[in-house]
C-alpha cells in the first residue's frame, strides 16, 4: 500500500464503516443471516478502528498540542466507550433476538455522529498542526498496527496508553485465535455435505 496519511485512513475507515450501515439498514426484516454477517464485519471493522485511534492517533493529537484536543479527544473516548458496549452486546447476539434491529440502529446513530465530528472539527484542527510528513509516518504506523490489534470490543480494557497497548496485546491474540476458531469451524460445517 502507498502511503497514506493517518486522517485519510481514519477517513477510509469511515467510509468503510458507512457502507456496512447502509447494507444493514436495506437488509430489511426476514434477513437475520445476512445482518448477522454484516454485523460481525461492522464489529471487527469499528474494533480495529477505536483500537489504532486509541492506540496512535489520539495520542499523537494530544502530544502535538492541537487546539481543544484534550477536550475532543476526551469526548471522543467516551463515545467509543459507549460503542465498545453495544458492540460486545452485539458479539454473537442471535440476530433474530428482539432488540438486535434496534441495538445496531442506535450504534450506526451513534458512530454516525461521533464520525461527523470528528471529520468536521478534530482532523481540520489536526491537518492545522501536524505536518504531511507527520501525518503520513503515523499512518503508516497506525495501517501496520490494524494486523495486530484486537479485532472484538473490549469495553472493560484501558482506553489510553500505556494501558491500552499492553492491554491491547493480549487481546489482539485472543480475539484472533478466537476468528481463526470460528472460520475453521464456518470451514467445516460447509465441507460436511
Amino acid at each position: 500500500m502507498p502511503d497514506i496519511d493517518a486522517i485519510t485512513l481514519l477517513k477510509n475507515d469511515h467510509k468503510a464503516v458507512e457502507k456496512l450501515f447502509k447494507r444493514f439498514e436495506k437488509a430489511g426484516g426476514g434477513a437475520a443471516k445476512t445482518k448477522r454477517k454484516i454485523v460481525d464485519d461492522i464489529i471487527r471493522e469499528l474494533s480495529i478502528h477505536a483500537e489504532i485511534e486509541e492506540q496512535m492517533f489520539y495520542p499523537a493529537v494530544r502530544a502535538a498540542e492541537v487546539p481543544d484536543a484534550k477536550d475532543m479527544v476526551l469526548e471522543s473516548l467516551e463515545e467509543h466507550g459507549v460503542a465498545k458496549w453495544l458492540l460486545s452486546e452485539l458479539d454473537g447476539m442471535d440476530p433474530e433476538a428482539e432488540r438486535f434491529d434496534a441495538k445496531v440502529t442506535v450504534l450506526i446513530e451513534a458512530i454516525r455522529h461521533h464520525i461527523e465530528e470528528e471529520e468536521g472539527e478534530m482532523f481540520p484542527a489536526v491537518r492545522k498542526v501536524l505536518k504531511r510528513k507527520a501525518l503520513t509516518e503515523l499512518g503508516g504506523s497506525m495501517d501496520r498496527a490494524k494486523g495486530i490489534v484486537p479485532t472484538h470490543p473490549h469495553p472493560r480494557s484501558p482506553d489510553t496508553p500505556p494501558g491500552n497497548i499492553a492491554g491491547g496485546l493480549a487481546s489482539a491474540a485472543i480475539d484472533r485465535a478466537r476468528d481463526a476458531g470460528r472460520e475453521a469451524l464456518e470451514r467445516a460445517k460447509k465441507a460436511v455435505p
